[in-house]
């Protein structure tokens, strides 16, 4: 079946660098792409078999995007496309930020007498019913172009099969934030910490040693069986509805040591639960200072 990527998301949140990456991987990548022509293109691209991998740049810079667009999708589905819709966001300050370090003009200023905010805060609400739709969705405030470059890479370089779930699990420091991206968050900060233990400092939780200390924890064993029996429980019904990526997040308080050992743990216990669930592994904050 061929595989459709869209990409869509606020200007200035890294589409274009989105778009590259998937083009690196062997994508037929196409940027700001009309609306109205998508399903002739895919029928097009299909009975001529030139790609079998697309990825698609579709916003508001198409003034038939808002209003089409869902409508648009419906009939994707009876070409035979698997599609998926990668949506990217950052935050307003980012936004602004980047835009004023590119020198490039917000497409709503075209339009409209807004400001640069104004615009951008515009654009969101606009793209609020988009953004229900996506079955991936990237916060890049926190990335640069080579970061969203390989988060894309990490996602998307070993699939094969389109149809699987990927289950991403990522560890991380609180005094560091919440995760954006994480459909799900636990809070490891009640087990025991070996950051207290001198010989455990320095190391991290990806050494047998931390996971040794935590697993001695009766209360730690009672956290992973919690874990393990809740995506026991999860993981089929994301698999049996239209989202294609669940996000599970653990953190400790600097996110290196106990978020790391769970995480690592999980990945080992459930890589064989199904041939149709693909894990991917994120330790966000496992080489920030403490």
């Amino acid at each position: 079946m061929p595989n459709l990527i869209i990409i869509s998301g606020t200007s200035g949140s890294g589409k274009s660098t989105a778009l590259k990456a998937f083009e690196d991987l062997g994508y037929l990548a196409i940027d700001n792409f009309p609306t109205r022509l998508l399903v002739s293109f895919l029928k097009e691209v299909k009975e001529s078999l030139s790609a079998d991998k697309v990825a698609l740049v579709m916003d508001i810079r198409d003034k038939y995007f808002l209003s089409e667009f869902k409508y648009v999708l419906t009939q994707i589905k009876s070409l035979g496309y698997f599609w998926e819709l990668v949506f990217l966001d950052a935050r307003t300050k980012v936004i602004i930020s980047r835009f004023n370090l590119t020198r490039r003009l917000h497409p709503l200023l075209k339009e409209k007498e807004l400001g640069l905010e104004e615009a951008i805060e515009l654009e969101k609400k606009l793209l609020a019913e988009i953004r229900q739709l996506a079955t991936l969705f990237i916060d890049t405030s926190n990335y640069n172009i080579h970061q969203l470059r390989n988060e894309i890479f990490n996602r998307y370089r070993k699939r094969t099969d389109f149809k699987n779930l990927v289950l991403h699990f990522i560890s991380f420091g609180y005094k560091y934030g919440l995760p954006p991206e994480a459909d799900y968050v636990f809070d490891a900060r009640m087990l025991p910490n070996p950051y207290f233990d001198p010989e455990l400092k320095p190391l991290t939780g990806e050494n047998r040693l931390i996971k040794e200390y935590l697993l001695k924890s009766e209360v730690t064993q009672q956290f992973l069986d919690y874990l393990k029996n809740f995506l026991n429980w999860l993981i089929p019904v994301y698999s049996n509805s239209n989202k294609r990526y669940l996000s599970l997040a653990i953190g400790c308080t600097g996110g290196r040591h106990r978020s790391v050992a769970l995480i690592d743990h999980l990945k080992d216990e459930l890589k064989n639960f199904s041939s149709d669930v693909e894990i991917i592994v994120s330790h966000r904050d496992i080489n920030k200072d403490e």
